[in-house]
């Protein structure tokens, strides 16, 4: 896989994170920078740890599913997709002036990195190897939830939805190209 391909799955998977992070912008009351290399690097080490360990889940399937690996692939990345479109397109209620404790921080950390779990086990079955993308991918979803955290902070709420649907869009568009890859040019 080549790295422009995960650079583009990279920001993919962090649309989720930077969503989360535009609202963490507009209902935490006191965001310093302090609070913002937390949230921002807590996002990126859990989206960077996931698809590792599902990295690990996938080479131990890999045997038994070999010639299904990009039906998988395309549909493990589609649900992802259509999942981050949905939540795009449905409203969001935001609290106001709201405070982020750890445990919520943890949880939003793990619930925008399940789908990189998912794409671990797809790099598996792809026989692609890890290292890279869990490193890029931990250093786009930090860059961008950085971002996430001052569009929130400063311009408001209506960008979230537009970049999730984006996200899911790319997510789509590489789970269709592993698929045409692997039937018309392997």
């Amino acid at each position: 896989m080549d790295t422009t391909l995960i650079i583009l799955l990279a920001i993919g998977l962090s649309m989720d994170s930077f969503a989360v992070s535009i609202t963490n912008g507009l209902t935490i009351r006191e965001l310093n920078v302090k609070r913002i290399l937390t949230i921002s690097f807590s996002l990126a080490i859990f989206q960077a740890l996931m698809p590792l360990v599902g990295w690990f889940a996938g080479i131990g399937i890999e045997k038994y599913i070999k010639e299904l690996d990009h039906w998988i692939a395309l549909i493990l990345l589609s649900f992802i997709g259509v999942k981050m479109i949905y939540e795009g397109v449905k409203k969001n209620n935001i609290a106001k002036d709201s405070e982020l404790k750890i445990l919520t921080l943890i949880g939003q950390s793990i619930a925008t990195s399940i789908d990189a779990f998912a794409v671990g086990i797809s790099f598996a079955l792809l026989d692609v190897s890890i290292v890279t993308p869990i490193l890029i991918i931990g250093i786009i979803t930090f860059g961008v939830s950085l971002i996430g955290l001052q569009l929130g902070k400063y311009f408001g709420k209506r960008i979230g939805k537009t970049v999730e649907i984006f996200g899911g869009i790319v997510l789509i568009g590489i789970g269709i190209k592993i698929l045409i890859e692997h039937l018309y040019f392997q």
